[in-house]
């Protein structure tokens, strides 16, 4: 009695996975450069949209301050 039920629950689990349609962006989009986004409310002080010097000196700072030797005090 328990071999249909099993072999039924078998069957369901197999035929299921084949009723998965294909996952596909609708539409294509490119990525542009980082330097020329938005100004939003998160945009870091100091740092112009558009301007890729600025943008490189930002992430500089930004690296900077998560930098552990330059964070900690020195040694007496």
């Amino acid at each position: 009695m328990t071999r249909p039920i099993w072999s039924l629950a078998l069957a369901t689990l197999l035929l299921g996975a084949c009723g998965e349609k294909p996952q596909t962006a609708a539409t294509h989009k490119s990525d542009g450069k980082p330097w020329e986004s938005a100004k939003t409310a998160y945009t870091a002080a100091g740092w112009t949209a558009g301007d890729k010097t600025a943008w490189e000196q930002q992430l500089r700072l930004r690296s900077q301050g998560q930098n552990e030797y330059s964070r900690a005090p020195a040694k007496p």
